[in-house]
């Protein structure tokens, strides 16, 4: 067994049976469902060996962790002019803050924060149908994880769309500014959607390679992004990733990551690794509370923050 396996093998077991595991996203009512006991942890290397253990492979509703592959898309599509619409700097604020949004006349933080995607995912519509933009945004998860298996969990989009009226409201104030160009209704339903795609940790892990990878499919060797696009969208993560906890996150992982309120993070090495791991439960600022803390242990152990061992 290698370093890495034993490694990721430790670490589920010692969060096996940690008391305090944050709470679910019960704001959610498909997601307060969800056991609060699970715990899955996926690492591929540079060579394309899997390290995985837990419940590595029990697909999950990964939410905000869509936003970093709709990023992609929206900057493959408009490059820079994308910043017209959405910042680049961290929020300090909550996930879903509408009076940060006021204070800037409409134009979110950033892309990561719900505003920002929802920005983000009405640039990716443009003047299609919905079910087209969302069809292009599975098509894309599925390419970049070599998995057509991957789903958008119906029930989970159903039951954000019932209660998320924070959502609504903050794509009807960005509507008053121009900054969402479509119909409201349509934005918010792909949107919806592509936070609803469910994933194991294997099949973001595998998802996530480009981004550790410098833009590239290790498998194909094709180009998914420009380095330089790869670059910037891990400095987005590690500064945007997991909403007001970010610096945390830095702090303690030192390395890029995304979290999403399904209680999944992913993570990256530059040139080393990508990862998943998945806590539902959830802490104050609804990043996954044993995530956290695992990839703080994975990253110490193999030595992989980007400010050095």
């Amino acid at each position: 067994m290698s370093k890495l396996e034993t490694v990721v093998n430790e670490i589920v077991a010692e969060m096996r049976d940690m008391p305090q595991r944050g709470e679910v996203a019960s704001y959610i009512p498909e997601l307060a469902r969800v056991d609060p006991k699970a715990f899955g942890l996926v690492v591929i290397d540079a060579e394309g060996k899997v390290a995985a253990a837990g419940d590595a492979d029990t697909p999950f509703s990964i939410q905000s962790i869509s936003k970093v592959f709709t990023l992609t898309l929206a900057l493959g599509k408009f490059g820079d002019r994308l910043w017209q619409r959405v910042g680049r700097e961290p929020s300090g604020s909550r996930f879903n803050s509408i009076v940060q949004l006021e204070y800037e006349k409409g134009i979110p933080r950033n892309p990561f924060i719900n505003a920002g995607a929802i920005a983000v995912t009405d640039a990716i519509l443009g003047g299609h149908q919905p079910r087209e933009a969302l069809g292009e945004i599975l098509r894309f998860m599925q390419y970049v994880a070599a998995d057509d298996t991957i789903y958008i969990d119906d029930k989970v989009a159903a039951s954000e769309q019932r209660t998320g009226f924070g959502n609504i409201a903050l794509a009807n104030y960005m509507k008053s500014f121009g900054v969402i160009e479509g119909p409201v209704d349509y934005t918010l339903g792909v949107y919806f959607h592509h936070c609803a795609i469910a994933m194991s940790c294997r099949q973001l892990a595998m998802a996530a390679r480009y981004l550790a990878h410098f833009g590239n499919d290790p498998t194909t060797v094709l180009p998914v992004v420009t380095p330089e696009r790869a670059r910037r969208i891990n400095a987005l993560m590690l500064t945007c990733g997991h909403y007001d906890g970010s610096g945390e996150f830095a702090y303690r992982v030192g390395l890029p990551g995304k979290s999403g309120v399904g209680g999944g993070i992913m993570a990256i090495v530059p040139g080393k690794a990508s990862i998943a791991v998945w806590s539902p439960g959830l802490d104050a600022s609804g990043n996954s509370q044993l995530g956290q803390l695992a990839l703080e242990r994975l990253s110490k152990r193999m030595e992989w923050s980007i400010f050095g061992a």
